[in-house]
């Protein structure tokens, strides 16, 4: 017997946060993917370890937020915890791949292109091992070629948004790319829901068990707390807001002022021979 899939018992509520909150891990991610671009290269990995947590974090809530708004008409819905936390485990670590990828090798070429690859797989990998931790009194089936469409859309998507993070813009160009990844997130998300189908073991007339919201909502602490204290990290740091190379930009457009003279923020200081300057030579006694 085919159970009766509801994937938006709160309307539209739950897709319109659960979008947000993957726009959320996006933009702090990616943001750190840009910051390790100008950061010395004994720092580059804490920045991209920071982006690829951030990502993950997001895409994981992300997932189960919109799950909040998941049920089955005919049985209850329950969720194995261990299996729910390998799930964000596999999402850090395949994005973190791809993060460091474009973080080490720049996003263009082959790197851009593995990079988007695995971060996709990393989105795709995560939505269906946190599926394969549902426990209902049935058995989840997929449509093949809707699966397939689903990983598409993430790889795709988690591709330009990986190319837009590493062009090293400014702030707002980073806000682009994350509504780009959220978009990869949701839209695989929603793709892979619409492939899923409920093979019933048996009839349950009321399903019995505490709601969905009120399994989950325990189980997001963890991570919406480690989106905030990220968040504030970018907040902090003025570098993740104006990015050193729009600086250098805005002084080299100033007529008379060369770039070299105004100090890029976050960058290595240049190495001082000990000669003295010009204009330190003209000051000298032999010189008066």
């Amino acid at each position: 017997m085919q159970g009766t899939v509801d994937g938006f018992s709160y309307g539209l509520v739950t897709p319109v946060v659960a979008y947000l909150m993957a726009c959320l891990g996006g933009a702090l991610g990616l943001r750190c993917t840009t910051r390790s671009q100008l950061a010395r290269r004994s720092r580059r990995s804490g920045w991209l370890a920071l982006g690829a947590a951030a990502i993950g974090s997001g895409i994981w809530t992300m997932h189960f937020i919109a799950m909040m708004g998941f049920s089955v008409r005919e049985t209850p819905v329950h969720y194995d915890k261990m299996m729910t936390f390998a799930s964000l485990a596999v999402a850090i670590l395949m994005v973190g791949i791809g993060i460091f990828i474009v973080g080490h090798r720049g996003a263009t070429g082959t790197a851009l292109f593995t990079a988007g690859a695995i971060t996709g797989l990393g989105i795709a990998s995560m939505h269906y091992l946190g599926m394969a931790g549902m426990r209902l009194n049935g058995k989840l089936e997929y449509n093949t070629f809707t699966v397939s469409a689903s990983v598409v859309i993430a790889v795709v998507a988690a591709t330009t948004a990986l190319w837009a993070a590493g062009q090293v813009r400014g702030f707002l160009w980073s806000v682009g790319a994350s509504l780009v990844m959220g978009l990869a997130v949701s839209g695989m998300h929603y793709t892979g829901m619409a492939a899923l189908s409920v093979h019933l073991h048996s009839t349950v007339d009321t399903p019995t068990g505490d709601s969905p919201a009120t399994l989950l909502a325990p189980l997001m602490i963890g991570p919406l707390a480690f989106l905030i204290l990220a968040g504030f990290v970018v907040m902090v740091d003025p570098m993740m807001v104006t990015g050193g190379s729009d600086h250098r930009r805005r002084a080299e457009k100033r007529p008379g002022v060369a770039a070299h003279t105004v100090p890029d923020p976050g960058l290595r200081p240049p190495h001082r021979t000990g000669q003295p300057s010009r204009a330190h030579r003209s000051r000298t006694p032999q010189n008066w």
